[in-house]
């Protein structure tokens, strides 16, 4: 082989091999250096590259904010009955605070104790979550309203554990998004 195609068969392995880093920090299962398996000349400009790449992916302030959004399109959903529309709210909220763990699963209290936030996570879905979901699934305004305000309750607790009792979630009194229409009987557009 020439020098050249060498040269480019390098480049697509270290491609690849940012690519493949970049998918693993985005899925949450390492946030450390790149892998060591390209050696030689590459490993710095390959370790530099990541630094950067590492910069530019959101934070779980970022994903915890998608959270909220959706959460609190959710009551609004609920309230004007919109069951379809709750259930979407409802699958988004869980898979933003799933990925909000994914990406910082275990931290440290100011004493230093590890607190799992994928315990938690784990708790709140088999709990309060659950109990959300099936109060949407049967369409029973009265449940919902408890189970909102019971997940709502094991966010503050979360947030507690994790240091953050500033972070304190409540009823919204507007929905978070302004153009959505809650109305299950609205027509397109209006």
């Amino acid at each position: 082989m020439s020098g050249s195609i060498l040269r480019g068969l390098g480049w697509l392995l270290l491609g690849g091999g940012l690519g493949a880093a970049g998918f693993a920090l985005a899925v949450g299962r390492s946030a450390g250096p790149p892998p060591a398996a390209i050696p030689g000349p590459n490993a710095q400009a390959l370790a530099a590259d990541w630094e950067i790449a590492k910069g530019k992916l959101p934070d779980q302030a970022h994903a915890m904010q998608d959270v909220g959004s959706h959460f609190a399109n959710l009551w609004f959903a609920a309230e004007h009955k919109n069951w379809d529309l709750a259930n979407f709210y409802w699958l988004e909220t869980r898979s933003h605070l799933r990925w909000a763990v994914r990406i910082i699963p275990k931290r440290k209290d100011a004493a230093g104790e590890t607190i799992h936030l994928d315990s938690i996570l784990e708790g709140m879905e088999n709990g309060p979550l659950k109990q959300l979901q099936a109060s949407i699934q049967a369409k029973d305004s009265s449940a919902f309203d408890s189970a909102y305000r019971s997940t709502l309750e094991s966010c503050y607790a979360c947030h507690k554990a994790a240091d953050k009792p500033y972070l304190r979630p409540r009823i919204p009194a507007d929905p978070e998004s302004k153009i959505i229409n809650f109305d299950p009987t609205a027509t397109w557009p209006r």
